[in-house]
């Protein structure tokens, strides 16, 4: 039964990550990376254009309208720094190498949770921590936030991973929080800042998680390069094989274009 219940919530899992690609990524993914900006303005569902390739893209909300909720999507676009971030809904065998690719290349990253996460790969949230890595608030059940309207509901999916966290490491969960499915409107920005959380969105992120039709190498690097620029906070899925194989020549690739990488703490202050 355990068994089982496992595949079924990593399905589920599978299914959220579907619907994300359709309603955030699968519209900016059928852009062209110097096609102008076309992705419909949403107000729960956080989307991207690229309208000149090599820069910051456009966002459904501005820089300035997320920052009062102490949210971002950009980092220090004066640097050419890069902020990586994994989405981690189960394990799939892959995170391990990640963290020995992080590890070569001296790489801080922030690893957002769900509770089967935790749950069913103790040692490798432990490990986490353990090199220096964020751990951040994915809520426990992934479900969408953006229909949650009362303060309580809201907390308790957070509080009940923090709690999981803290049983499983002896410290406490790093106040970073990516809503499910990057759904949410300007109440929950409220909520998690209200909770002493910053809420974390992205601004480069391609199709990875289909973890049966992964894409290919150069397919990888098509979306992944060109993209990238200035404060880029870059969304990756530990599920994916093709992130685990690619990602040592994609750091080198980064590095060599003249990119480091820093932490979300490096992020500049809330206004």
């Amino acid at each position: 039964m355990l068994r089982l219940s496992r595949a079924l919530g990593a399905a589920a899992l599978a299914l959220v990550c579907a619907l994300l690609v359709w309603k955030v990524s699968g519209q900016e993914d059928s852009l062209s990376a110097s096609a102008p900006a076309a992705v419909p303005a949403s107000t729960d569902n956080w989307g991207l254009s690229f309208p000149v390739e090599g820069q910051s893209p456009v966002g459904n909300a501005t820089v300035e309208e997320l920052a009062q909720y102490d949210t971002w999507y950009l980092g220090d676009t004066s640097q050419k720094v890069i902020y990586l971030t994994f989405d981690c809904g189960y394990e799939n065998g892959y995170t391990a190498s990640i963290l020995d690719t992080l590890k070569k290349h001296n790489a801080p990253a922030a690893f957002f949770v769900v509770g089967n996460m935790i749950e069913t790969a103790p040692d490798i949230i432990r490990r986490m921590a353990e090199e220096g890595h964020i751990v951040g608030n994915h809520t426990y059940h992934h479900p969408d936030m953006s229909s949650i309207a009362d303060q309580a509901s809201f907390q308790k999916e957070l509080d009940s991973l923090a709690a999981l966290y803290r049983e499983t490491t002896g410290e406490e969960l790093p106040r970073y929080y990516r809503p499910p499915q990057g759904k949410y409107n300007t109440e929950n920005l409220r909520q998690a800042k209200a909770l002493g959380y910053r809420t974390v969105l992205w601004s480069l992120a391609y199709v990875d998680w289909y973890v049966d039709n992964q894409p290919t190498a150069e397919q990888a690097y098509a979306k992944l390069l060109p993209r990238i620029h200035s404060g880029a906070i870059v969304l990756l899925h530990s599920t994916s094989r093709t992130n685990a194989e690619i990602l040592d020549d994609l750091l080198t690739k980064w590095e060599d274009m003249g990119y480091t990488f820093a932490s979300l703490d490096q992020l500049p202050a809330a206004q």
